[in-house]
């Protein structure tokens, strides 16, 4: 079988360090031909001196003497925002896994889309942002776009089926496009973050060191954030409907606290396929990579004897509004996806710096969603416009509190 060659953006991160452990744990499937991190230098060094990539990018260039310093090799190195673009587009890469935090990751996966390289995407803000974008650059190129996200993956693995899901995907479909008309419900599960059985008359005060303890997942603090608030949830159902092109009504939340079933889908007859393993990173990855192909690995089976309970529960929709005013940024459309994306991209920020409370992350999304017109069918530069708009706005009302 050949190897899948493969740059990772955001390698030192979370998902970075994942990517890292898959392409060491399958080396006859998966080799590492790029790595790019924003601004930890002597990290991204440190993965390269023992990865040995072709190229790496460092996006801050006040740090390119650090890691040249601590590099052990000689590598092809790019540097600042079009570097991400440039690694992006090499011509050994056949696949870019685009693990970047934030709206940095969707110019590099657009110069990805159209050099034809594939997409492993764990960044839910390039599809939240600019789905309808995205989605129509990778049918126009014959890319794939292929889900990292526990969640999506596994929605993924159970719509795929085998060579016709293939022939879809390679013929102009959106990932999974079959006809849908048998497919009821996508049901994301999440795990219900920390405040899962936290009354709402103790969200005034809840900490940012406790907003930051997940019960399940080591994350980003972004992510850990987005988590219990269930904005990431919100998110997922946005990029959700992009990935597998199903109606918002179609797409909804459970609350699943043991995160062994990672996600499911109910069919028109009352059968529900569901993806279970254990919470690892590395299995999304690895199937991204190896898709269509099943490969044996060292990750952990499932223990079905000491599984003792898988619990599900209707979220709590008014105690947790970020569902409500996802499902309805994502009903929208246009502009407003983007603009839910950074304002809570900004509060989330505000309150790690303890500038606002909990619960009034949600309160800024939903001012600042009230306050914008959307535009339909936006192209890049609306999106960006609506994005920085958003931002500036949610600053302002931050300000004012």
């Amino acid at each position: 079988m050949k190897r899948k060659r493969v740059v990772v953006l955001g390698a030192t991160g979370s998902i970075g360090e994942s990517a890292l452990k898959v392409a060491h744990d399958i080396p006859d499937r998966m080799e590492i031909v790029g790595l790019a991190a924003n601004s930890n230098a002597e990290k991204l060094a440190a993965a390269a001196n023992k990865v040995r990539p072709k190229a790496i990018c460092l996006v801050d260039e006040s740090k390119m003497e650090a890691l040249r310093d601590a590099l052990e090799y000689q590598p092809q190195i790019f540097s600042g925002e079009q570097g991400l673009c440039e690694i992006s587009t090499l011509n050994a890469t056949e696949m870019v896994v685009i693990a970047i935090v934030g709206t940095a990751g969707l110019r590099p996966a657009l110069a990805a889309i159209d050099a034809g390289k594939d997409l492993a995407v764990a960044s839910k803000e390039i599809l939240v942002m600019a789905g309808e974008i995205v989605m129509g650059a990778a049918r126009a190129n014959g890319v794939h776009i292929l889900p990292v996200d526990s969640e999506h993956n596994a929605i993924f693995q159970c719509l795929d089926r085998g060579a016709s899901f293939q022939l879809a995907n390679q013929t102009g479909g959106q990932l999974g496009k079959l006809p849908h008309d048998d497919v009821r419900r996508i049901i994301l599960t999440a795990s219900g973050g920390p405040f899962r059985n936290t009354p709402r008359q103790e969200f005034d005060s809840i900490t940012v060191e406790q907003a930051l303890k997940h019960p399940t997942w080591n994350m980003g603090p972004k992510i850990t954030i987005d988590s219990a608030t269930l904005f990431n949830k919100g998110l997922e159902m946005i990029e959700a409907h992009w990935l597998f092109g199903v109606e918002m009504k179609r797409v909804e939340v459970v609350i699943h606290p043991q995160s062994i079933v990672h996600s499911m889908v109910e069919f028109a007859d009352g059968s529900t396929l569901a993806q279970l393993s254990y919470s690892d990173m590395c299995f999304p990855i690895q199937y991204a990579v190896t898709w269509p192909d099943r490969v044996p690995n060292s990750l952990p089976p499932l223990d079905f004897g000491k599984i003792q309970t898988l619990q599900f529960e209707i979220p709590r929709y008014d105690d947790f509004p970020a569902l409500h005013l996802a499902r309805r940024a994502g009903e929208a459309g246009g502009t407003m996806p983007a603009v839910l994306n950074a304002a809570n991209e900004v509060a989330v920020a505000a309150f790690l710096e303890r500038q606002v409370r909990f619960p009034q992350i949600w309160g800024v999304v939903g001012q600042v969603m009230d306050r914008h017109t959307s535009v339909a069918h936006p192209d890049l530069d609306a999106i960006l416009r609506a994005d920085q708009w958003a931002r500036e706005e949610a600053r302002r009302l931050i300000g004012n509190n």
